[in-house]
């Protein structure tokens, strides 16, 4: 049931917000029930403002990247779900340093740095998120992490305090970040690149989106990676292994161009997801003696 009082209260604070919004439309998986509240916020104060409001009428938050690595229930979500918009979206650059907002994708922010000759962030180009959801899953492909080229990343805490710490700091490693702990907002982030020649980054760039299109199955809705790698082992490798490529369980479906995905074929419900899912880590661990341990972010 809605609450009268708290979306008064936004909507008096001229924030944007809207009841029941289907999380399917804001996922990449093209999956998960309504939210109760969708709130988009443009700067800080109105972040600030509504992360006021959600605490003192005791409604839960988080923060929406591009909902690329994310499995909503079916279900949906109580509480609210704030869409980082306006400043947050906004990239500059002086010399080699880049600031940009945590709700720029990593595609535009590629593109940006190609655009002034800054090469560091090839790797980063086609991964569908956005620096935040990057930064908090300290996100890497082709040999590359975040953390390689990050420098500094500027955060909320619970108490309001905006904060700004150094890459030494947020204890990165292998799909993990000081942000996992805490769970502040990450709202901008500082890359420190290295100048090259743009004819030689938009070569590497198209060359890790060609082997991208070649090896992923973009054609279809999915969460990208479904499984981190295990020590010693490739996910996907085990998962076709196992006899999985191309099984289904409703709409859900290992993709048959690559096994590390779960791809919705059509309808797929997080049910169908969660049911393939324990289906692979139970062959697996039975079959291969290696334990997969979900990369996706179950709401």
């Amino acid at each position: 049931m809605n609450n009268n009082s708290f979306i008064e209260k936004i909507l008096n604070s001229s924030i944007e917000l809207r009841c029941d919004v289907p999380m399917k439309d804001h996922t990449t998986f093209r999956i998960g029930g309504p939210v109760e509240y969708f709130i988009t916020v443009n700067n800080l104060n109105e972040l600030k403002t509504a992360i006021g409001i959600c605490k003192e009428y005791n409604v839960s938050h988080m923060i929406l990247g591009n909902g690329s690595n994310l499995l909503v229930s079916d279900k949906g979500l109580s509480g609210a779900v704030l869409k980082l918009s306006g400043e947050f979206k906004e990239i500059s650059h002086v010399e080699n340093t880049i600031r940009c907002g945590a709700g720029v994708t990593l595609s535009k922010l590629c593109t940006y740095a190609l655009k002034n000759s800054l090469s560091g962030l090839e790797f980063a180009y086609g991964i569908p998120g956005t620096v935040g959801g990057a930064v908090y899953m300290n996100a890497g492909a082709y040999g590359g992490e975040m953390k390689d080229v990050l420098k500094s990343v500027t955060y909320l805490t619970d108490s309001g305090e905006l904060v700004t710490s150094s890459v030494g700091e947020l204890k990165l490693s292998y799909r993990y970040s000081i942000f996992k702990e805490n769970s502040y907002p990450v709202l901008f982030a500082e890359f420190t690149l290295s100048e090259g020649r743009e004819e030689e980054i938009k070569n590497l760039m198209d060359d890790i989106m060609n082997r991208r299109v070649t090896k992923q199955p973009l054609d279809y809705p999915s969460a990208g990676s479904v499984f981190k790698r295990p020590e010693g082992a490739f996910a996907g490798a085990l998962i076709e292994e196992c006899g999985f490529k191309g099984y289904s369980v409703g709409g859900a479906q290992v993709s048959e161009k690559h096994s590390g995905f779960i791809v919705n074929k059509g309808g797929a419900t997080c049910e169908d997801v969660l049911t393939l899912v324990k289906e692979i880590q139970e062959k697996v661990l039975a079959e291969t003696g290696f334990t997969l341990e979900r990369e996706i972010i179950l709401l």
